[in-house]
């Protein structure tokens, strides 16, 4: 259907709504206002509708306004124990500064109840001046307007998003495969980070499968969304509807996340309690390279290289380095600085306050390019021991977590 179809039909475009959860509550906390056009008993979605350039402006704000009157009218005669998600295209918003979107709002909702009112906009497609969209979002904000950014992602500018202060980012895992987890942890991690520091929630779209959902609670999702929970209707739904069966399904969770969490645990325990008596038995020192290789040899299971630094990061030894299966002394590392490594003064005062081993988070490593752990542990009064974990090590025991 063409924007004149559209546009020419307005009679038959109905309001829908899809339900948002809540993973604290198992409750619905709010619902996201979509558009759908009635054609010959087909329904016909309106999502792309504002964001096809094709079409002219005036046309696209037409039908994004006549949504957003749809939609209040019905839900402001609703009970208000939930918020309201508007999606609206940037680059719409800042024709008239936003006036003719607030404008709509307040005519259905009061202004001491605004607070419910969560506009969602995607940065990332928008074209305009960027401080001219902060403007507007920062004038809704103090109505006590809430903001959501869409499809938050690899695409998405991430200081635009930290200038804006959203109070949720959404992420879509609608293509998320269950095959494909693992390989989108490194991204999903980032965004994890990202609200945090920006004091953001996370809301998981695109939920059609169980999977899925653990995917979104195992990665900080607050809220969720998608029709394996709630499809989109003309209406609203209880909002208990899903409380007993959704804290099942978390409760399985919990169950399988902590006894991995413990394996994981007892994994962990076992290497850096075993890596921790052949250092204590070897005692190696940087001025010793034959007990070095020694040491390497006897990790041959455990790592791929080894070396000493001193309290300021200088490389004191050479590098003990496995290739091929072979160990071998690179003495071109000496003397090399690592203090510019992310954590790595800490782990330092860490190792000489406590004066015991540290076992670093997973990472891939700048040499091999293949996932690693670091074991670190003082071997004097001023040098520490680095053992890299190799990558067999790590799979053949489950230890990525």
């Amino acid at each position: 259907m063409d924007a004149i179809d559209v546009l020419t039909n307005l009679e038959k475009l109905k309001a829908h709504f899809q339900p948002i959860f809540s993973a604290d509550e198992h409750v619905v906390i709010a619902y996201e206002v979509s558009g759908k056009l009635i054609d010959n008993e087909e329904l016909i979605s309106l999502n792309t509708f504002a964001y096809d350039d094709d079409i002219p402006e005036e046309y696209r704000v037409e039908v994004e306004h006549k949504i957003l009157h749809l939609a209040l009218a019905q839900l402001a005669k609703e009970s208000k124990d939930f918020d309201i998600y508007l999606p609206c295209n940037a680059n719409l918003l800042v024709l008239d500064y936003g006036e003719s979107f607030f404008e709509i709002i307040k005519k259905y909702i009061p202004e001491e109840e605004l607070s419910r009112i969560v506009l969602v906009i995607s940065e990332h497609n928008f074209n305009g001046e960027f401080r001219q969209l902060n403007n507007i979002i920062r004038y809704f904000q103090t109505y006590g307007m809430k903001i959501a950014i869409n499809q938050v992602g690899s695409e998405s500018h991430w200081d635009y998003i930290k200038t804006l202060s959203p109070n949720i980012l959404k992420l879509d895992i609608g293509q998320l495969s269950y095959q494909s987890w693992g390989e989108q942890n490194d991204l999903f991690t980032s965004l994890g980070k990202l609200a945090r520091k920006i004091g953001a929630n996370m809301l998981f779209e695109g939920i059609d499968k169980e999977y899925k959902l653990q995917f979104a609670w195992k990665n900080g999702g607050r809220y969720y969304q998608g029709k394996y929970l709630a499809d989109v209707h003309t209406g609203t739904i209880p909002r208990d509807q899903l409380k007993k069966s959704f804290k099942e399904r978390c409760q399985q969770f919990i169950l399988t996340e902590k006894r991995l969490l413990e394996d994981n645990y007892n994994a962990l325990k076992t290497l850096q309690n075993a890596l921790e008596k052949f250092v204590q038995r070897m005692k190696p020192s940087s001025n010793n390279t034959d007990q070095l290789l020694a040491l390497a040899k006897e990790l041959d299971a455990y790592s791929f290289r080894l070396y000493i630094c001193d309290g300021e990061g200088f490389q004191t030894s050479p590098n003990i380095m496995c290739i091929d299966k072979k160990w071998h002394i690179q003495e071109e590392a000496v003397n090399k600085n690592w203090s510019w490594r992310p954590y790595f003064l800490k782990t330092i005062i860490e190792m000489r306050n406590d004066q015991s081993g540290v076992l670093s988070d997973l990472y891939s490593d700048i040499d091999t390019g293949e996932m690693t752990r670091t074991f670190s542990i003082p071997v004097s009064v001023n040098e520490y021991l680095f053992i890299d974990i190799s990558y067999d090590y790590l799979y053949n025991h489950n230890i990525f977590r």
